[in-house]
């Protein structure tokens, strides 16, 4: 991208530094294997998914995050159950990250009476309200505009909750961003842009179709602290978070955190990946989020290739019961179609 990141703080530190990094972080091994149990959960979901729409049983086009779990982890350790949420199309690690059903994200891929949305929403719009997870957005950008009214009526409320809004690297070229950023700066909202760069906006390479990388600069021509970080390296995206939030929660205004990683899969199913080399995805799989936090724990000695192997079994069981109970789960019946519709 010829711009320089921010270095995680844990890249040259040996294992028993990271560990007490992380400690100091309020950061427990427990937690840490939580981290990476969370991690290969999303990880198992999305692969599943992908083997459903293969079989015609996922209704519509989805958008995988395959390869940006550290991502979602280090944001969803740090958020709290009150905090809101505004999410993109390629948002699902976040939802679960943040402590979602299963049972309910399965249905509604599949279109399930019994899913978040009744299965209405399906893949690109599963929302919470009673959670305050205000919804994935299919439009590019669509949730940065909402960020801002949020963020306002949380402030003219008084309490101390913010607002994280998720998005990808082609929607800060929409011009809603830039009208966003400059309203929660000029009232000081309680707003975390998160920008998840992974290189690609559709089938564009994000330095060739935007005047300005890393983004992180266009949040301080608004006067917002901005930061490009490494974005799989868990541990790095919760340290950024846990500082933004605090830093947020105090009244002092919006922050912008660009994290650069890479997601796997297409853009969306029907994408034929043609832009990209084989060759240049596998080499992002081996820095992979997963594989990286997976050797850390393993140096540290926090699990072994036993427990590795239990993990993947035990989530595995979990998204196969998920499976089981959407598949039996009804359909949404013909009458009830204009139910939940706002207008």
């Amino acid at each position: 991208m010829g711009t320089e990141k921010i270095k995680a703080a844990y890249d040259n530190l040996q294992t028993e530094d990271v560990l007490k990094k992380a400690k100091e972080l309020g950061l427990d091994n427990d937690t840490l294997v939580n981290m990476y149990r969370t991690m290969i959960k999303i990880r198992l979901f999305e692969e599943k998914a992908d083997q459903l729409y293969a079989l015609g049983k996922v209704h519509g086009t989805m958008h995988l995050s395959a390869g940006q779990e550290a991502v979602a982890v280090g944001a969803g350790f740090v958020t709290r159950d009150d905090d809101y949420l505004l999410n993109h199309h390629r948002g699902h690690g976040h939802f679960i990250a943040s402590g979602a059903d299963i049972n309910k994200m399965m249905a509604e891929f599949l279109g399930k009476e019994t899913g978040y949305c009744h299965g209405r929403g399906g893949s690109m719009h599963i929302a919470d309200i009673t959670a305050n997870n205000l919804g994935a957005n299919g439009i590019v950008g669509g949730g940065i505009e909402l960020a801002a009214g949020v963020g306002l009526a949380v402030q003219m409320q008084k309490t101390d909750q913010l607002v994280l809004v998720l998005f990808g690297d082609g929607a800060t070229n929409e011009g809603i961003f830039h009208e966003s950023l400059n309203m929660s700066a000029i009232w000081d909202l309680p707003v975390i842009y998160l920008c998840e760069n992974n290189h690609y906006g559709m089938s564009a390479e994000v330095a060739r179709v935007s005047s300005k990388v890393p983004f992180k600069d266009r949040a301080l021509a608004h006067g917002i602290p901005g930061y490009f970080i490494d974005g799989n390296d868990v541990l790095a995206v919760y340290e950024f978070m846990k500082n933004a939030t605090e830093y947020t929660r105090t009244g002092k205004g919006p922050v912008f955190i660009e994290v650069e990683t890479y997601r796997y899969f297409g853009h969306s199913k029907s994408d034929r990946n043609l832009y990209r080399s084989r060759e240049e995805i596998e080499a992002w799989k081996k820095r992979g989020p997963i594989l990286r936090f997976e050797k850390l724990l393993i140096d540290a000695k926090l699990i072994n290739d036993v427990k590795v192997k239990e993990i993947y079994q035990d989530m595995g069981a979990l998204i196969e019961k998920a499976v089981t109970f959407a598949e039996n789960s009804p359909e949404p019946e013909i009458k009830d179609v204009m139910e939940w519709v706002y207008a």
